[in-house]
């Protein structure tokens, strides 16, 4: 573990690097406890570097075993060498090579990166400071280099080889037991985006001839017998690589493309030029071990990382401050790959609750920091649902705001420009301002301040008038150092409509404070903290339409009656805004049911709510995934995040509680109806419209359920005769919810079933974790003991000690703090072996300051003696103190 002192890095102190290396050789030698690498390095000084510096190189816990300038040896102790540094004073003036031999323990390797074991196989992770793992060198994005890279290995242990680019020799080594392969990368990359994978491996391989007609060889490698759970994800993968030419016109430029899936990975997957490495959740799907879910992700992460070949890879960031400008753009990328292969309205509603979900909470506690950090102690905190998915809503609104023609062009443009290089966010925004010929200097405030904008609209109808007007007044609270905001450019997507679902026409009649493009496209920009907005020859008061599609990353407060609300679940035809409405009138209800619960009374009942969830039941067959998004009601969290401040989680889960158990029972006889008509025969298909149907059916149980107690006959039965993971885990899931015989019965015969595939091992952990009830702790704590259980193992802790931290709202909040002691015990203990893990489960503490008071001091003390421990790694103790300051 690094013991130095941690200084913040600023974006404004960025300067490029002294020296460039332009061509990097390295010969790894792979050994299990003893592998040797050899660097041979191309430098030559920086014409925009200082003249005459010193070349300082990162290291971290290195062993240097030997140096050499221009081919002279170095006296390793005449340099200034560390584990963490190596610093050659004076370096010639001109070009100059450097040789640099380090060995590695990749055995014992448990933090994952650099160099590490998984498995069968030897694997890398180089994002964002791992290659310092391996060699000293200019540990920084804008360092790009040309990279040969030469692997030896015994071929009983490492069979297979496998590097960047593509591969120009291969053979055994005469005389012995070891072979090697030589790969070449033609295209100048970051030292992060360094791969290599040895192992045994069994693998699938397919073809994909580009645009332009050229063959790429495509392989997926994963453990033996594993193989046939590939074939979803090499079909992923011919798919986005499709629709990147159509969509993007961007075409795949290497010989090879290769996948890896390893299951000890620290993130979702890797986009190594050329070489993808995955943490195998994302690679290996069967209709008896996934679910419908699992192959959406699948498919998404697949598309993330491939599309990265160049919004990343070919075109990379300066420095990691400007990680959302390849990591927002890529999602943004995925989303809409994921809206074409599947259900565009669906997917926005997923996209926009797992903002909010994840999002919005960072934004609104001591974690919150700009899309583009202005300063950070360690990088891999910055890994965040800021930087990812509030970066892709960047993307979407600006498409929003210069329109689709324009974004293209200037994406063209960017691809065009800055090929080969390693760019910013300025000069990212400076394209679209080209081609569309708009200033964009307030639009990049997004980029530069924290914390989700509230937007609130007032309406007026004057009815003698036949008028409507409109008050709109943006503000953002002050988040850690942004005591004060300036206005954001925010484009509000707007539709009047009538009671029965027509669309008045926005440009009838004359219109007061609108330009003529924001009639045209309904699009109403706010520039100003306070804008008003007249719209006249309108026969009725209509009913107003806001924020159309999500059209921008805000809390948006707008009283519409719930006459209006109805209206809009029924007829918008927005359907972001049908499913949005529906979400509002039930958050309402929520809250009305929180403060009576709070005030020791029962929860509020709304006859007309379920009536309205009635009608979706009945319109469901024409599209059964958005009716399945209707039923789910706001989650625990979401409605915490609507209190905003005193939160009570108990309340909160009494609440939801109960209105679960009033639809229930309410619908009762048209969920049970609704379930039985939608049982399928037949083979399992993961394609959207099968998909959708399965979420509607498995709703429809678990609202049921909720309420009636044969509910759970129906979710044992399903469970125990479901041949397909999608309707077994949904069983299960709803068994969970229920203590009874039931439920342990399911969860023995789950593992029995099981036990042999890791995946859905952590499905069954996940689970268990997420068990609302008293007792939650001790369950969690027998099963660590379990012999499938290992802390070590990233997937294995996220699905056990993660899912109750971030899942389990009332236990790991429980009233004598006993959640918050039990994560911050495994916080340290984690942080001795895999800090990266451990910073990423104390992110449950995120909203620790909106508890109540009581909550609130267990919380600060659990996490005040997590500060108080000696030698925290930069990972933990950069969370822990923004977390209490």
């Amino acid at each position: 573990m690094r013991t130095d002192v941690a200084q913040p890095i600023r974006l404004a102190d960025y300067r490029p690097p002294d020296y460039l290396i332009d061509r990097v050789d390295l010969d790894i030698r792979l050994d299990r406890q003893a592998t040797r690498v050899i660097a041979r390095l191309k430098l030559r000084p920086n014409p925009q570097g200082k003249t005459g510096a010193d070349l300082v190189l990162d290291g971290d816990g290195l062993r240097l075993k030997r140096l050499l300038l221009d081919g002279a040896p170095l006296d390793i102790h005449a340099n200034f060498v560390t584990p963490d540094r190596l610093t050659i004073a004076s370096p010639p003036h001109e070009p100059f090579s450097l040789e640099i031999e380090t060995e590695l323990n990749p055995a014992a390797n448990t933090q994952l990166m650099g160099l590490y074991r998984s498995g069968s196989a030897y694997c890398t992770q180089c994002e964002a400071e791992g290659f310092r793992r391996i060699t000293y060198f200019l540990d920084r994005p804008d360092v790009l280099s040309v990279y040969s890279v030469r692997l030896e290995a015994e071929q009983t242990d490492a069979p297979i080889l496998l590097s960047n680019g593509n591969r120009t020799a291969t053979a055994a080594i005469e005389g012995t037991s070891r072979h090697f392969a030589v790969w070449h990368d033609p295209f100048p990359k970051p030292c992060y985006l360094f791969a290599l994978v040895g192992g045994d491996l069994g693998a699938i391989h397919d073809t994909f001839t580009t645009a332009s007609g050229r063959e790429v060889q495509l392989g997926i490698y994963v453990e033996h017998g594993k193989e046939p759970s590939a074939a979803y994800a090499m079909d992923a993968l011919k798919r986005a690589m499709r629709w990147d030419e159509e969509v993007f016109g961007r075409e795949y430029d290497l010989d090879v493309f290769n996948i890896v899936a390893v299951s000890d990975f620290n993130m979702g997957a890797m986009e190594n030029k050329g070489l993808n490495v995955f943490n195998d959740k994302y690679i290996l799907a069967s209709p008896e071990t996934a679910t419908d879910t699992d192959y959406a992700q699948i498919e998404a992460v697949i598309a993330h990382e491939y599309f990265h070949n160049w919004t990343g890879n070919r075109i990379t960031c300066r420095d990691w401050f400007q990680l959302c400008l390849k990591e927002g753009l890529t999602v943004f990328r995925d989303h809409e790959f994921s809206a074409d292969m599947r259900s565009r309205a669906v997917r926005r509603i997923a996209d926009v609750r797992t903002l909010r979900a994840q999002q919005f909470p960072e934004d609104a506690g001591p974690l919150a920091h700009n899309v583009r950090p202005d300063s950070y102690y360690e990088i891999n905190n910055f890994y965040t649902a800021t930087v990812y998915e509030k970066g892709a809503e960047l993307i979407r609104m600006l498409k929003v705001l210069i329109g689709a023609k324009a974004f293209r062009a200037g994406m063209d443009l960017y691809f065009a420009r800055y090929d080969g290089t390693a760019a910013t966010v300025e000069q990212f925004i400076a394209c679209f301002a080209e081609v569309s010929g708009r200033d964009l200097t307030q639009f990049s405030r997004w980029y530069s301040q924290s914390g989700t904008p509230l937007v609130e609209v007032e309406a007026h109808y004057d009815a003698a008038a036949q008028a409507l007007t409109l008050d709109f007044r943006q503000s953002c609270k002050k988040t850690p150092g942004q005591d004060e905001k300036l206005p954001f450019v925010i484009p509000i997507e707007l539709g009047l409509l009538s009671h029965d679902g027509k669309i008045f026409d926005l440009v009838t009649g004359p219109q007061d404070g609108a330009s003529a493009h924001e009639l045209a496209t309904g699009v109403i920009e706010l520039t100003e903290p306070r804008r008003r907005l007249t719209f006249h020859a309108l026969p009725e008061r209509p009913v107003v339409s806001l924020l159309r599609g999500f059209s921008a990353p805000i809390s948006l407060c707008y009283a519409a009656s719930e006459d209006d609300l109805i209206a809009q679940t029924a007829h918008d035809s927005d359907s972001f805004n049908r499913w949005q409405a529906s979400q509002t009138y039930a958050t309402r209800l929520l809250l009305r049911s929180v403060e009576r619960i709070r005030a020791g009374g029962a929860a509020e009942s709304d006859p007309r709510f379920i009536d309205a969830l009635r009608h979706v039941l009945k319109a469901s067959p024409a599209d059964p995934a958005f009716a399945a998004q209707v039923l789910a009601l706001p989650g625990e969290a979401d409605i915490a995040r609507e209190i905003g401040a005193n939160v009570d989680p108990d309340a909160i889960f009494a609440a939801r509680k109960a209105l679960r158990e009033a639809i229930g029972s309410g619908l009762a006889d048209e969920l049970r109806a609704l379930y039985a008509s939608l049982a399928e025969d037949g083979a399992y298909s993961p394609d959207a419209a099968a998909a959708g149907r399965r979420a509607l059916r498995n709703a429809a149980l678990d609202l049921y359920t909720a309420a009636n107690p044969d509910g759970r006959t129906l979710a044992e039965a399903q469970f125990t005769h479901a041949p397909f993971m999608t309707d077994k885990i949904a069983g299960l899931g709803i068994l969970a919810l229920h203590a009874g015989a039931e439920r342990e019965r399911a969860f023995e015969a789950y593992y029995e079933f099981y036990k042999n595939e890791p995946l859905a091992i952590d499905k069954w952990f996940a689970l268990q974790a997420a068990i609302p009830e008293a007792g939650a702790l001790e369950r969690i704590r027998a099963l660590m003991t379990h012999p499938a259980f290992s802390l070590s193992n990233p997937n294995r802790a996220r699905a056990l000690i993660g899912a109750f931290a971030a899942g389990n709202q009332t236990q790991f909040n429980a009233p004598d703090g006993s959640g918050y002691d039990f994560v911050a015990a495994i916080v340290l203990q984690l942080d001795e072996k895999n800090p990266q893990v451990a910073a990423r489960l104390l992110g449950a503490f995120k909203s620790w300051r909106a508890l109540e008071p009581h909550r609130r001091g267990l919380a600060e003390a659990a996490l005040r003696r997590v500060i108080a421990q000696n030698r925290l790694s930069p990972d933990v103790k950069d969370i822990v103190e923004r977390s209490l300051n």
